[in-house]
Order: structure tokens, then C-alpha cells, then sequence
């Protein structure tokens, strides 16, 4: 095998997270340091492939980017090569431009590209799979909703700094006896407000998989009160809705694979708390992209490292097709065939961490 790949080629898709630089930095020092494959990089995701925007990566252009949240490839997630916008006589047309990318990548000599995204990136790496490229899937998601792996980089980093939110958002609101509700990522799956709401000690956690009952927030509040605690600490995921109604929409991107934009679901119930409990002051906070930036934590930073080396060595082993997972505390694969199209891991209402929670007093709001 060491003889036939002499070099090959990543991108990062979708959104960013922290430890998308760590897996950069381990692909390219295990491949170069152990096999003498040379590395390069797309730049902005498939656009780069499709533009053939690529920088050559060394072992000095990953040096000092362990640590560092982002990705120094940049990414994008408006770009499916399969489905492309592309001006045609003034109009924009979307058309499958993905012929393109595969002449790019032989006429750059690129044996293997290994791609790192969630689930839409990954569905586009299976597709050129399909087409002949040899392809090898890291997966990536802040949300930690991927069905095919245990856990995914940056979303140790998330709950670290919703949780050291939580904490700073106690004291303010201790000292002013304030409602004080802080809104996380979490689309479908609510992994992060979850684990951090545990681990920031929130009163009230609201998640997509649990309909809440706005009375029942206001029944937390006042059974507080009644113990002496005239402050309450709510974590909501921006994908959590009321019962029998619906998520709060921030805006649509027409020109998106995925152009729903969630948002707003802390302030709109702010709103509506205030309106409930009269006599209260409701504050909320939005962690937005801070929960995406700055460093990584350790537990991300050594992930990363493993899923980079790992997709290093499917290269080696010939597995192509497939992608890197983590299973107990062990690094397997599986292929992008089976990975593609699985259901999303969402949190069990009925499971471990939410009844611990529950017994140690804190309210979904059922």
C-alpha cells in the first residue's frame, strides 16, 4: 500500500467545531512522519475541490495548531457538488459538477481524499466513493447526534464552555434574584444541554426530545422560592419546542442544503415566562458560536489525534469507503455505505442521564 498512495488530500466540511486542526495536524504529521505520503488541503470544502483551491500541508504549515478551535482549511456548508449552483446565461441553475472534482483530484495525482463533516458532508464523500475515489470519513459534529460513533471531537469543548457559562450565570443571578436562561446548540439531539445543565448545576433543562410545559418552569420557580433560592438557572437547546408546538425559527438561507436556521427559542421564552410570573426579572443569554471557537479541550484535542492517526491507517489497510468511529474505547470503522442515512442519536428520554438528573432534582418541565 505505501507504494501505491503517495499522497493524498483533505477538506473540512460544514460547520466548524473544535478539533477539526487537531485531526489536520494528525493526518498530515502520521502520514508524512510513517509513510513519506505528501499532504495537501482543499480550501472552503468541496468548493475548493471544485475550484481546485488546494495549499500543500507540512509539517511545518500544522505546527502550533493542536490547540486551536476552527480549521486553518476554512469550510463551508453551502457547497454539494452534486447539487451546485452555477451560473448558466445569467441564470443560476443548480447542476452535479462532481465530474470536476474527480478530474481535479487525478490531475493534482491525489490517490486518497479523506473528508471530515457530518452527515451531509459524509453523504457527498460516499458519493464519490461511489464514483471511484478512493475516500476515507472522519466524522464531525458539535451536536454529538452521529448514530454511527459513540462520540464525536468538539463536543467535550461545547459542554466546557456552556458549563463555565452556567457557572458565571449563577453568581449574577443569585445576586439579583433573576430567572436567568442560557440557550445552547442542539438542534434534533439536546447532548449539550444536557451533559452541561447536569454539570452546570441548571435547575430546568429543556431539550428537542422532551416537549415542555411552560407552567412547569414556573412551578420550578416557585417551588424555589418556597426553599429559599429566589433565582432559577435554565439551559434551553435552541431546537426545543413547547408541547404541542414548534421550534423557533431564525431565518431561512435559500441557498443551503439545510436552510432552516434555528434561534430565538431563550429570548421568545424569556418573553413568555416574564409574562407568567409577573413578578420576576427574565434574563437570557446566547452562547451562539462561542460554543464552536477558541481552544480545544484536552479530551478534544486527544480525540482528534486518534481519529487523524486512524484515518492514516484505513489508508494503510485498504479501507476505503470507510469511516473512522469510536466504539467503547476502542478505534474501529465502518463504511460510509452504512453510516450514510442512519438516524440521528438522540438523547433517550427514558435513559441513564436524564433520570440522574431528575433525582437530583432538576425539571425537564414535562
Amino acid at each position: 500500500m505505501a507504494q501505491e498512495i503517495k499522497k493524498i488530500a483533505l477538506l473540512t466540511g460544514g460547520g466548524d467545531c473544535p478539533g477539526l486542526n487537531a485531526v489536520i495536524r494528525a493526518v498530515t504529521k502520521a502520514a508524512i512522519l510513517n509513510y513519506g505520503m505528501e499532504v495537501i488541503g482543499y480550501k472552503f470544502g468541496y468548493r475548493g475541490l471544485y475550484k481546485n483551491d488546494f495549499v500543500p500541508l507540512t509539517l511545518d504549515s500544522v505546527s502550533g495548531i493542536l490547540n486551536r478551535g476552527g480549521t486553518i482549511l476554512y469550510s463551508s456548508n453551502k457547497d454539494n457538488l452534486f447539487d451546485y449552483q452555477v451560473e448558466e446565461d445569467g441564470v443560476i441553475v443548480k447542476k452535479d459538477v462532481s465530474d470536476v472534482a474527480v478530474e481535479n483530484l487525478k490531475k493534482e495525482g491525489v490517490d486518497v481524499l479523506i473528508v471530515i463533516g457530518g452527515d451531509g458532508t459524509l453523504t457527498s464523500a460516499r458519493d464519490f466513493s461511489r464514483k471511484g475515489i478512493k475516500v476515507i470519513g472522519v466524522p464531525k459534529t458539535i451536536d454529538n447526534d452521529l448514530a454511527s460513533t459513540d462520540v464525536t471531537f468538539g463536543f467535550n469543548t461545547a459542554i466546557d464552555v456552556v458549563t463555565e457559562a452556567l457557572d458565571r450565570l449563577h453568581t449574577t443571578a443569585e445576586s439579583h434574584h433573576r430567572i436567568m436562561l442560557c440557550e445552547v446548540m442542539g438542534r434534533n439531539a439536546g447532548w449539550i444541554a444536557l451533559e452541561a445543565g447536569i454539570a452546570g448545576s441548571a435547575d430546568v433543562i429543556l431539550i428537542p426530545e422532551i416537549p415542555y410545559d411552560i407552567n412547569k418552569i414556573a412551578e420550578k420557580v416557585r417551588e424555589r422560592e418556597a426553599e429559599g433560592k429566589n433565582f432559577t438557572i435554565v439551559v434551553v437547546a435552541e431546537g426545543a419546542k413547547p408541547k404541542n408546538g414548534e421550534v423557533v425559527v431564525s431565518k431561512i438561507v435559500k441557498d443551503s442544503p439545510d436552510p432552516i436556521r434555528l434561534g430565538g427559542i431563550g429570548n421568545k421564552l424569556a418573553e413568555d415566562l416574564e409574562r407568567l410570573i409577573v413578578d420576576h426579572e427574565v434574563r437570557c443569554t446566547v452562547l451562539g458560536h462561542i460554543q464552536r471557537g477558541g481552544n480545544t479541550s484536552t479530551y478534544d484535542r486527544i480525540l482528534s489525534t486518534r481519529y487523524g492517526v486512524a484515518a492514516v491507517e484505513l489508508i494503510r489497510e485498504g479501507k476505503f469507503g470507510h469511516m473512522v468511529c469510536l466504539k467503547g474505547d476502542t478505534i474501529s470503522s465502518d463504511t460510509l455505505e452504512n453510516v450514510i442515512g442512519q438516524q440521528t442519536k438522540l438523547v433517550n428520554p427514558e435513559g441513564e442521564l436524564v433520570q440522574i438528573a431528575k433525582k437530583i432534582g432538576t425539571t425537564f418541565a414535562e
